[in-house]
């Protein structure tokens, strides 16, 4: 009989002390949980008591730490194949091996920095880490590849790209075309991806749009992204007393975390591609609309001097909801916000265009998705600054 592995939480060190444990808790068949340094004791101690209190299913070799745009924490549990089986076509993919060297700017409780972790214990990239809560250039100058999200890519960027850096993968929220661009100009060729932490690598996109990673088959009904491959997790930890519920939903071998999007071609004879149209639960209620974000904040990020922008409803009675943005502006210069106006009313109808407008530096999750959640809550008690 299979022994349960036992959830083994760490945090606080060093990062090849960091690698050492890991590799030691894997080879006891064991599971490593990290932790983020930046949370509160209390948080952290919450999280290993749940740890503490589950066993794991046998078979599982990692988990992962995730709390997508909501903060409440989730425990995501996955076998060690569930990965591995991917890296080899994302070596052969990204043109890379076990002579690289990987910046990894996000902390490693973070999924995709585990990722690559787990990445380099199966003989992938030597790992780059940040020497402290931020990131610096001198950090990462011997990467010649990268794995983080477009806001610590962006950075990197900014602060002078190393000099051997050919290679970039990016995730976790949108890529910026003007980043690319910026990048590519610089020699550095980009992969874009989607996944989530319960459904891993989904689909790359080097340029000209998302296609399905390797040995991953999607599919869209009614606007619902649900997926097909090797690389799902098996599900959630419970919490204790609580049952294990989150965004995976499962259909026979196909799950969905929620997400929507639309085929643009035929991806049936190669020639379609994947457009992501945001979360089914982020969707705005105004008045008799339905309103996507990511179909507004689209329009938004093409204004200049918009780094990024997020579009969220602001409670209000009988109409259910404002339909509200919120911009990050690139270079500390705010954008004016008649351009804002004008490009909504250019490209979106009445109902879909923002009523309310903010600028500032825009919360995010660990993983570098926006928070949403903090975001309007921020804005609901006049935190966030108007732009008129």
């Amino acid at each position: 009989m299979s022994r349960h592995p036992r959830l083994v939480p760490l945090r606080g060190l060093a990062p090849q002390a960091l690698m050492a444990r890991l590799r030691s808790i894997r080879a006891a068949g064991d599971v490593p949980l990290v932790g983020d340094d930046r949370w509160p004791e209390s948080q952290w101690r919450r999280i290993a008591a749940r740890a503490a209190a589950h066993a794991c299913p046998p078979g599982v070799g990692w988990a992962a730490l995730t709390s997508g745009s909501s903060g409440t924490a989730r425990i995501v549990l996955r076998t060690a194949a569930s990965w591995e089986l991917s890296y080899p076509r994302l070596e052969e993919e990204l043109g890379i091996g076990p002579e690289d060297r990987v910046a990894l700017p996000s902390p490693a409780s973070s999924s995709l920095t585990l990722f690559s972790l787990g990445h380099r214990l199966a003989g992938g990239p030597v790992p780059l880490f940040a020497s402290g809560r931020t990131p610096q250039a001198r950090d990462f100058a011997e990467a010649t590849c990268f794995h983080g999200t477009p806001q610590t890519f962006r950075a990197l960027i900014e602060a002078g790209a190393p000099s051997r850096l050919r290679t970039a993968l990016v995730g976790g929220s949108h890529l910026d075309l003007r980043l690319r661009q910026q990048a590519e100009h610089l020699g550095i060729r980009v992969i874009a991806y989607y996944g989530a932490a319960e459904l891993s690598l989904v689909a790359t996109d080097s340029g000209a749009g998302l296609t399905p990673f390797p040995g991953v088959e999607v599919a869209v009904d009614d606007h619902e992204l649900w997926v097909r491959s090797p690389y799902l997790a098996e599900g959630y930890l419970p919490g204790p007393g609580q049952s294990a519920d989150g965004p995976l939903r499962r259909s026979g071998s196909w799950a969905t975390v929620g997400d929507r999007a639309q085929w643009d071609g035929d991806h049936r004879s190669g020639a379609g591609r994947l457009r992501l149209l945001g979360r089914t639960d982020s969707a705005i209620l105004s008045a008799s609309a339905t309103i996507v974000p990511d179909e507004v904040e689209g329009v938004l990020r093409g204004v200049e001097g918009v780094g990024d922008a997020v579009v969220f409803g602001l409670r209000r009675p009988r109409v259910g909801a404002l339909v509200a943005a919120a911009v990050e502006p690139t270079g500390g210069v705010p954008p004016r916000a008649e351009s804002l106006k004008q490009a909504a009313a250019d490209a979106l109808p009445p109902t879909h265009r923002p009523r309310l407008w903010f600028c500032t530096e825009i919360p995010r999750t660990v993983s570098g998705k926006p928070a949403r959640g903090t975001l309007q809550n921020r804005a609901e008690s006049g935190q966030v600054p108007r732009l008129e």
